[in-house]
């Protein structure tokens, strides 16, 4: 069941969202009217809907509807800090093909699992747990605790880093650009490689990492 409180995590999310895309796109260089107001203001509408959607498809369809609303909100959010991070460090090391792009696809990819796990763990499978200090080291790595699951959650997000990168190193390297530049290349093979990723994620956080 969606209620405002997840219209409320969702627009916020998308807000995050859309101001880490408008590093990205500062990186690849696109730019238009009002879009520092517009990109952020817009994902967040877009997250709402999107949550919205989620919800109603899980009450009339499938129930797992109503979690993918939510962690497909998540998992873009956790992806427009990957991306930033990639163009960041791309755009000062000029790496944008080759075997070493997955190296450089790493630190922001750690990020990204790292607020991955937080979001999906408190909200979008809604673990019981309540966190109340980081002095109840029980609280936080114990049984049940807010990182109890997150070895498996790294394991999961690791076969799901090793999808990503591999096509991501394939489209860069052994594909043509199709008329791009280097830079929005990698982007789109980020693209690619993220919708992958997202689909094995989502069964993998789902049945294995947050099982009840």
């Amino acid at each position: 069941m969606i209620t405002k409180k997840d219209y409320l995590i969702a627009g916020e999310i998308g807000i995050l969202t859309g101001i880490f895309a408008l590093v990205s796109l500062f990186f690849i260089n696109i730019s238009f009217p009002y879009d520092k107001v517009a990109v952020p203001l817009g994902i967040a509408v877009l997250w709402v809907l999107g949550v919205w959607l989620g919800g109603f498809l899980g009450k009339h369809v499938a129930p797992f509807f109503t979690q993918f609303g939510k962690f497909a909100a998540t998992g873009f959010f956790s992806a427009s800090i990957d991306f930033a991070a990639l163009n960041f460090i791309s755009y000062l090391t000029g790496i944008t093909a080759g075997v070493v792009v997955g190296w450089i696809n790493i630190p922001g990819f750690l990020l990204a699992v790292l607020n991955g796990y937080v979001w999906n763990k408190l909200w979008v499978f809604k673990s019981q747990t309540r966190f109340r200090s980081l002095i109840d080291l029980n609280l936080v790595w114990g049984k049940g605790g807010v990182f109890s699951d997150f070895p498996k959650f790294l394991l999961v997000t690791v076969i799901g880093l090793l999808l990503n990168s591999g096509v991501i190193i394939l489209l860069t390297t052994y594909i043509s650009g199709l008329g791009f530049t280097a830079q929005i290349w990698l982007n789109i093979a980020k693209v690619a490689a993220n919708a992958l990723a997202m689909i094995w994620n989502f069964a993998g956080y789902k049945f294995i990492v947050f099982r009840k």
